[in-house]
């Protein structure tokens, strides 16, 4: 039988700075969605960067999000999986947005020709980069490698 543990806030914000990518849940046309997204930390602030579009869109209009992360662990029997729930927010202040850039440009150097650069899309359409803060309402972890699944040495 699988033994899974509940993980502390400390090892879910190490699995978050470790990873870096997951699925983020959203709402598109009143139905749950879900899409691979990139997200940054700072401190215990998580960061998502993405091209306007249909996201933005949804997140504007209905921002409660959940960001599901997880990694597996040499087979599919040890794995730590994170839970984010929360609002995302745009980022409006100058300031902020130029700060994160930096911080995104640092934790990820091959993204800097994409952001350096605006996109167009197959309608002609300037593709401009939105960045959102994660406000984070409940967090959770499982994971099938914490003290309970640890051989007890006697």
């Amino acid at each position: 039988m699988l033994d899974i543990d509940e993980m502390s806030s400390q090892e879910i914000y190490e699995l978050l700075r470790k990873v870096g990518y997951g699925h983020l849940g959203f709402i598109h046309e009143r139905k749950p969605y879900v899409m691979p997204m990139h997200y940054y930390l700072e401190g215990e602030e998580i960061y998502m960067f993405t091209t306007e579009g249909m996201k933005t869109h949804d997140i504007d209009a209905s921002p409660e999000v959940c960001l599901q992360v997880e990694e597996i662990v040499n087979d599919p029997l040890h794995w730590r999986s994170v839970i984010v729930s929360g609002q995302a927010k745009r980022l409006s202040e100058q300031p902020e947005i130029s700060r994160i850039w930096q911080l995104i440009k640092e934790i990820n150097p091959t993204l800097s020709p994409a952001l350096n650069r605006t996109w167009i899309d197959s309608w002609g359409r300037a593709e401009v980069v939105a960045i959102y803060r994660v406000y984070p309402s409940e967090m959770s972890g499982r994971t099938t490698d914490g003290v309970s699944s640890r051989q007890l040495v006697g």
